[in-house]
């Protein structure tokens, strides 16, 4: 019994060792990324300015705005979607860790009734 929990928490910290310095699958996650990305950046604030504001002030709010959500934000954006996805890959895999822990622990049980 305490060699299958054993080995069972191994491989999870195999591949969680794995999914925190190799990376994760390129090809897929990165588009589930910028996928991600872009709906973050297309729910950006809208600005509503007063009836008299100074349209000076309003051009240059509007020239800011639109640096920030197409320079600074999608860089940002897109390392915290991957920092999530990483996260989200390494839950899933804990959900499976536990699964198969309660699944030998059942077992145990199991075994330990029939005798």
């Amino acid at each position: 019994m305490k060699k299958k929990l054993k080995d069972a928490l191994h491989r999870y910290k195999v591949e969680s060792f794995k999914l925190a310095h190799h990376g994760l699958d390129v090809a897929d996650v990165s588009r589930e990324i910028l996928e991600a990305t872009q709906v973050a950046l297309q729910n950006a604030y809208r600005m509503h300015f007063e009836k008299n504001a100074n349209p000076q002030q309003v051009e240059t709010f509007g020239m800011v705005k639109t640096f920030v959500t197409e320079a600074l934000l999608p860089p940002v954006i897109e390392k915290v979607m991957r920092r999530i996805t990483a996260v989200e890959k390494q839950q899933a895999q804990m959900v499976s860790l536990l699964s198969e822990l309660m699944e030998a622990l059942s077992e145990e049980d199991s075994a330990h009734a029939a005798r």
